[in-house]
């Protein structure tokens, strides 16, 4: 089950699915029918099991305030002739059915486990951000997104549609916001109001709200370009009072309307109250992103704020949403995975009144191909179920500025990812199989480090792991340097934001060399899969590829059995300078096939000679490393292979996950 429950009691016995069933539901959940159907159990009014739903507002589930967003608490009984469900509303019911149709499929025969499952969210808001306005994807991919997400409790679509680069959403009053001269990118693509309407409409079915953002008054170039004006002027603020009132009409049942506000200075007199007035008109709550450039967010009568980046704080009376280092464009596969599942949300192990829960936001900044590329680029399945999860069954022993992305090599916080690996790669060989997810098993992958030893500024220069080989301590220069034994197939030395953000090192400095290394065990001779970066390119950044012959712009070297692995050949090398408009390719392993190596029987030696070297060719100042083994296809990791740097077989070898 993903999300975990909070609580199953299991009992005795199964519930058939082989025989038809009397479906009694008050609340006629379309999604619970549905449910059924997949699992060819046909509902009869003369069957002898029955399938019971009942409301039940006194249900003893965890619940807080926040408008828009009723109780999802369900209980969840099977017995051997019935299923009872019994929820306080009929959004629970859905959770319910969610929870049903992952125990059917957890099964090998068409029945059920007798068992009584009672549920709630810890936060009410658990969601994922497309943001297409910088790109485009189509409508029935965002269908597809929304069915698949809703089984895993995902409650909330956050929809970005403008940007500088286009206008996404048709508005009757002003065609030309959508016409293709007024788009940078993807030009005359956009959402028709049936589209958007009947997108709702889907959404609200599988127990997901949809929160459709028009930005103002940044990010607003493409309706400067289509209506000759400024949003910050007399003409835009009609428009835009105009504009609202058809965005109210295409969704009639989205409960907040987002009006950005984010990036830009505000200088025409009264531009925010008067368009959160607008929007109260309308009967919509308002959410705004927090901060806003030189705006006291206390002072206006907003609604809910979507806390983005260091600087974004709490609002004191006001629900938040905690996005603020949840922004996938500048995720890894692995480790960052792994720091937003360990950390709590916002500091807090449930949500309240002023904490709604989290989102998870994708930027396009960088533009990629197509909506598939953005999926794959962006570990985009694994990203928002590991932050779905954690927003559903709360906890985190720190939050992420505490806590930092490394996965602990043993104890509570690694079995529990441990536990939420395997969960999710059951449902992407199965629910997700016909998805781009690049994320393979990682909790089997053990490397040892060193500390990091200064290379006088010369990244090739050759240092005790070369000189002396492989050792658990080196001294250099009258200094001990030790080794640390560290887990996972992505590994920051120093993370994206620096000491924000904790990694292996408490302090990072240029012109210092560290050096991972480990033994793989392969049964047999056999080719494999690599998985494998030097850096990781945020899809939001301007960065320069990797040169011709090198894996990075730091100057890191892979051995494989004390031989050079060859970088691959990246399409924008010697690419200067590099645009958001020129396509981020195969600067990633999410963008390429897996390198294929070839692994000998017995142990084969890794080694990672990493330099700290930036060279301005990147603006954030990662050292990083990803290295994983896995098929040929790169999409599940390889059948079983021992990862240890003391090349130490367990006593009793057991398979390891294909998935």
């Amino acid at each position: 089950l993903l999300p975990r429950p909070h609580t199953v009691v299991r009992s005795k016995g199964h519930f058939s699915l082989a025989s038809p069933v009397l479906l009694d539901d008050p609340t006629h959940c379309a999604q619970l029918a549905a449910v059924f159907a997949a699992m060819r159990c046909p509902f009869s009014e003369k069957a002898q099991a029955a399938v019971r739903v009942r409301l039940d507002s006194t249900l003893d589930t965890f619940d807080y305030p926040l408008e828009g967003f009723p109780s999802e608490g369900y209980r969840l009984r099977i017995s051997p002739q019935s299923i009872d469900i019994t929820a306080a509303t009929p959004i629970g019911v859905i959770r319910a059915a969610q929870t049903l149709r992952q125990l059917a499929q957890g099964s090998a025969t068409p029945r059920l486990e007798c068992l009584t499952i009672t549920d709630f969210p810890a936060f009410k808001v658990r969601g994922f951000m497309h943001d297409v306005g910088r790109s485009f994807i189509p409508i029935d991919d965002l269908r597809r997104q929304i069915d698949l997400l809703s089984r895993f409790k995902v409650n909330v679509f956050h929809w970005h549609l403008t940007e500088n680069q286009a206008w996404r959403l048709e508005i009757k009053a002003f065609p030309q916001l959508t016409s293709a001269a007024s788009m940078t990118r993807f030009a005359g693509r956009y959402y028709t109001q049936a589209e958007a309407r009947a997108l709702e409409a889907y959404a609200r079915e599988r127990g997901v709200t949809i929160i459709p953002e028009i930005d103002m008054p940044g990010h607003s170039e493409a309706f400067v370009r289509a209506m000759g004006f400024d949003m910050q002027s007399a003409q835009g603020v009609a428009a835009l009072h105009t504009i609202l009132e058809e965005v109210a009409a295409i969704f009639p049942h989205a409960p907040y309307l987002h009006i950005g506000a984010d990036e830009k200075r505000i200088t025409y007199p009264n531009f925010l109250p008067q368009m959160i007035a607008k929007v109260h008109a309308l009967g919509r709550k308002v959410v705004v992103w927090n901060p806003v450039q030189g705006v006291d967010l206390s002072t206006l009568d907003i609604d809910m704020t979507q806390m983005w980046s260091t600087a974004g704080r709490k609002i004191a009376g006001k629900p938040n949403i905690d996005c603020r280092y949840n922004y996938t464009n500048h995720f890894d596969v692995f480790a960052d995975l792994v720091g937003i599942y360990k950390s709590n949300i916002y500091y807090a192990p449930r949500g309240n009144a002023e904490l709604a829960g989290t989102i998870s936001c994708l930027w396009n900044d960088r533009q990629l191909s197509d909506a598939s590329a953005i999926l794959q680029q962006n570990n985009f399945y694994a990203n928002v179920l590991a932050s779905a999860e954690r927003g559903w069954i709360g906890g985190g022993e720190a939050y992420i500025e505490q806590g930092g992305v490394a996965l602990p090599n043993a104890g509570a916080e690694f079995e529990a990812f441990r536990n939420w690996e395997r969960r999710f790669l059951f449902h992407k060989s199965t629910t997700l199989a016909a998805e781009p997810v690049p994320y393979v098993r990682q909790t089997n992958v053990v490397w040892r480090v060193t500390d990091a030893f200064p290379n006088g500024g010369d990244p090739q220069l050759a240092l005790p792991p070369e000189t002396e080989g492989l050792k658990t301590t080196y001294i250099l220069g009258g200094r001990t340097y030790a080794t640390h034994r560290v887990t996972g197939a992505g590994l920051y030395l120093r993370h994206t934001w620096g000491q924000i953000v904790p990694a292996l090192f408490a302090e990072a400095q240029p012109h210092s060399t560290a050096y991972a290394w480990t033994y793989v065990y392969s049964p047999r001779p056999q080719a494999a899969g690599a998985l494998i970066e030097g850096y990781n390119y945020s899809r939001s950044e301007r960065d320069l590829a990797p040169p011709s012959g090198s894996w990075d712009r730091m100057g890191t070297q892979i051995w494989l059995n004390d031989s050079l692995l060859s970088p691959p050949r990246f399409d924008n090398a010697g690419k200067t300078p590099i645009s958001h408009e020129d396509l981020l390719l195969n600067e990633n392993f999410t963008g390429r096939a897996p390198q294929k190596i070839w692994l000998r029987a017995g142990w084969n030696k890794v080694l990672l000679k990493l330099p700290f070297q930036p060279d301005g060719g990147t603006r954030l100042k990662k050292w990083m490393f990803t290295f994983v083994l896995t098929d040929l296809t790169g999409r599940q990791a390889l059948d079983g292979l021992i990862y240890s740097p003391e090349r130490v077989l367990p006593s009793a070898p057991s398979r390891t996950s294909r998935r």
